[in-house]
């Protein structure tokens, strides 16, 4: 099960997706992925605010990385319609996703209907079914609403909550944490893409409860405005920080240092490579795994495992298959303690 949103979670599924009835599991049950709804911008936040429905963008990428690359339908629901007018911006699939909604009455409906069409390799649930915004508290004193404009705020996050307190998880999602081997939070954005779904009530609860170890999947560059200067550490300790009653068993870290020209290209754009914090600070994670105490798990050590799980080529992200590979040889391990004990 892997938990998240954005770029991050549709990268990961379209490693997973390949290891689909072999080593996960029969599609619809071994793979699940729950999906953060908070977001407000662009095709997605103008189809929420018209047609009052969940964000469809980021459950529509999760769709298009589990189904099969060059299907016909799946490179319709890539595509965007390009120009000024009132398609401009607009995704084939987030609009599908809409009009499917409209006709069944049923957002789920229409997930469990278009997941039929593309035949993907898993299952998608939103974590919750009630439309929310994230509110930021920000360094300068300003709280601000919604996920696009904390994005844009200028000013680093000091915390997130949800608008409604009160919103609540499917069953589905429950039963999908309760049944894991795995249970993977990220990668992706820390405030927008991962925190979003912890703080959704009984999330955490449920994880924590789960018999499934918790792999934290930690990004491999700080984000401008939002994480500047974190940590390995920072970025757990704010995982807790939302959501204090979950337990996170191994975090996993890039140990591949970036090339000079992609170091300061990004530098220039005020993001660096996320290091640990304690010894040397300038230095990217050593290879070798670690098991260190953290704040906030007096009783419970976490395990950081550094290994190389990024694509450098271009742009930093993690690489799907490399990624892909590390949770699976991590699912793998757990279904082995859980068979002996």
């Amino acid at each position: 099960m892997a938990i998240g949103g954005g770029t991050g979670l549709s990268t990961l599924l379209g490693g997973l997706k390949q290891h689909v009835d072999v080593e996960i599991g029969p599609p619809g049950d071994g793979l699940t992925a729950i999906v953060t709804v908070t977001d407000n911008g662009g095709s997605s936040g103008r189809l929420r605010e018209e047609f009052n429905i969940l964000p469809p963008g980021d459950i529509r990428n999760c769709m298009v990385a589990l189904a099969e690359d060059e299907q016909l339908l799946t490179r319709l629901f890539r595509y965007r319609f390009a120009g000024e007018g009132t398609l401009g911006g607009h995704s084939f699939g987030n609009l599908f996703l809409t009009a499917l909604t409209d006709v069944t009455g049923d957002f789920l409906e229409a997930i469990r209907v278009s997941s039929e069409v593309l035949a993907i390799q898993g299952k998608i649930v939103p974590s919750t079914m009630e439309v929310v915004d994230l509110i930021a508290d920000l360094a300068d004193g300003r709280t601000v609403c919604g996920e696009r404009e904390i994005a844009t705020s200028g000013s680093r996050v000091r915390r997130i909550r949800l608008s409604r307190a009160d919103c609540r998880p499917l069953d589905a999602t429950i039963e999908a944490i309760a049944s894991a081997d795995l249970i993977v939070l990220g990668p992706g954005s820390l405030f927008s893409s991962v925190i979003p779904n912890l703080l959704v009530p009984g999330i955490p609860e449920a994880i924590t409860t789960s018999p499934a170890p918790v792999l934290f999947v930690c990004n491999g560059m700080t984000q401008p405005g939002e994480t500047d200067g974190f940590t390995v550490e920072d970025h757990l300790d704010t995982l807790v920080q939302h959501a204090p009653a979950l337990r996170v068993d191994q975090v996993l870290v890039n140990t591949h240092p970036i090339s000079e020209s992609l170091r300061r290209r990004y530098l220039a754009e005020g993001s660096i490579q996320v290091r640990l914090g304690f010894g040397d600070n300038s230095a990217v994670p050593p290879s070798q795994d670690r098991d260190v105490w953290l704040s906030g798990h007096d009783t419970n050590p976490t395990r950081i495992t550094g290994l190389d799980v990024i694509d450098d080529r271009d742009v930093v992200r993690h690489d799907a298959r490399k990624l892909a590979r590390v949770v699976l040889d991590t699912a793998t391990a757990a279904r082995h303690r859980l068979a002996v004990s």
